[in-house]
């Protein structure tokens, strides 16, 4: 008798992804998941407890980092340039290094409203961290 394989609804893949970054990615203190057309972080983990404004902010900060009025004017000035017609955006992966901590947001690949973020310690291994970011995104492919 053969088993049928269910495959795991939206809600948790976002948690499965996000406890993928925060172990595998290396000195890791937090992990999220932003979807940026509703503007909600849709799931975290963290090391430290942080106020509740802050994770609201979260989300609203990954929106104007990527998506930002000024970012879609650059967007729409290179696509007309280069005669692009696709609805994809240009900027997949933004890195921003803070006096303690290095933040890396990082668009799914099949929805690009949705960013994974990854909050680690400033000593981190930049390319080690991209590397490990890339292949725990790469699986989940949401």
């Amino acid at each position: 008798m053969a088993t049928k394989r269910m495959t795991p609804g939206f809600s948790d893949q976002v948690m499965g992804l996000v406890k993928s970054l925060r172990t595998d990615a290396p000195d890791c203190v937090a992990s999220g998941v932003v979807d940026m057309s509703t503007g909600m972080l849709l799931s975290y983990e963290t090391v430290d407890n942080h106020p509740p404004e802050v994770l609201d902010l979260l989300a609203g900060a990954t929106l104007d980092l990527f998506q930002g009025r000024t970012v879609v004017m650059i967007e729409d000035v290179f696509k007309e340039r280069r005669g692009v017609q696709s609805d994809n955006h240009f900027f997949q992966e933004i890195l921003v290094n803070s006096e303690n901590l290095t933040h890396l947001f990082v668009r799914m690949t099949e929805q690009q409203d949705v960013v994974a973020v990854v909050v680690c310690r400033k000593s981190v291994n930049v390319g080690m961290l991209f590397a490990q970011v890339r292949r725990v995104v790469r699986e989940y492919q949401l």
